[in-house]
């Protein structure tokens, strides 16, 4: 019977994946499509065992969680999950499900072209010739390559590993720092983040956003990094001091950068807009039907697994499985 389904809260935009996954076993509720959100939330609170976070912007901070006193689960959508309380999920036991490893290969992907676009300047080169240029003379020679390069990777978890193995096809030596070293990896370890910034040239962020990563590359990272230093960002924009950033390509105390995230976007501020040497993506990583698809669907599976009294698939190490409530 319907009223026998167990009432989920669906948080963010709607995606049709998710939501036609959801609507087939469950008694969805859609935050985005109603007419007020806080009547529909003070109607199902006491009723809602599982929350569908369709976006990273779709937050489910302590004061939701705590206004859902049957609350067991939460499926969200993408890899990062800093837009959860994790801290308020552990006490009131519930587990926290993501999307990782579906996105592992496209998330490289883009890192590599975001890489080789700063670089190579190839998105200038496509406006120098829609703009009639080539015309009067060739585009100038690069003074970047990949060539001579050492890249620092900031974070070397599945994706930083995906990207490093990329690198290693392209013949171009990798480091990395992270909060241990790895036994299953053969790259030089660095336990201090300013040490590899002051020994490579390409430092590639790929970290979990929130608190503890919060302004890791500041302006001693980049000072580090030095005047041929090029910072790729893919992980969130919160892990960049952005101000400080603005501040190292004006001076050219770095020599450019590649951001997939910003703090406030899709707002980006008005100095990294006027920038010319710099390559700046709409956060754009996993951006392809087919992963985007694979996403949605690993939402609605962990969900479903947790229906039939399963381990969801993609816990969080942070809220381990335990079982039902009772």
């Amino acid at each position: 019977m319907a009223d026998d389904k167990a009432e989920v809260l669906m948080i963010g935009p709607v995606k049709k994946l998710i939501a036609d996954g959801l609507n087939a076993a469950f008694k969805l509720h859609v935050m985005a499509t109603a007419k007020d959100g806080e009547a529909l939330l003070a109607e199902i609170a006491p009723r809602v065992r599982a929350i569908a976070s369709s976006a990273p912007s779709a937050k489910a901070d302590r004061a939701l969680i705590r206004r859902l006193p049957r609350l067991e689960i939460i499926s969200s959508f993408g890899v990062g999950y800093d837009n959860i309380d994790i801290k308020a999920a552990v006490e009131h036991k519930i587990v926290v499900a993501n999307t990782p490893q579906v996105l592992t290969e496209e998330v490289a992907d883009t890192a590599l072209g975001l890489l080789l676009c700063t670089v190579r300047e190839f998105p200038q080169a496509d406006r120098f010739v829609r703009a009639g240029k080539w015309k009067s003379g060739d585009y100038p020679l690069s003074k970047a390559t990949l060539r001579n390069r050492i890249v620092g990777m900031a974070g070397l978890g599945q994706i930083g590993k995906a990207i490093a193995r990329r690198l290693d096809a392209f013949g171009v030596p990798v480091v990395y720092h992270s909060r241990s070293p790895q036994k299953d990896v053969g790259y030089r370890y660095y336990p201090k983040l300013v040490d590899m910034a002051r020994d490579v040239d390409t430092l590639i962020v790929i970290t979990p956003g929130g608190p503890a990563t919060r302004n890791l590359i500041n302006a001693e990272v980049l000072a580090a990094l030095g005047p041929n230093g090029i910072l790729i960002n893919m992980a969130r924009g919160s892990v960049v001091d952005e101000r400080a950033l603005i501040k190292a390509l004006e001076d050219r105390t770095i020599y450019s950068a590649g951001l997939d995230v910003f703090v406030n976007e899709p707002q980006v501020p008005a100095e990294l807009l006027a920038m010319d040497h710099i390559v700046l993506f709409p956060h754009l990583g996993s951006s392809s039907q087919f992963t985007r698809a694979k996403m949605e669907q690993l939402v609605v599976d962990n969900l479903l697994a947790w229906q039939a009294g399963k381990p969801p698939l993609t816990p969080l190490p942070e809220t381990p499985w335990a079982g039902w409530k009772g």
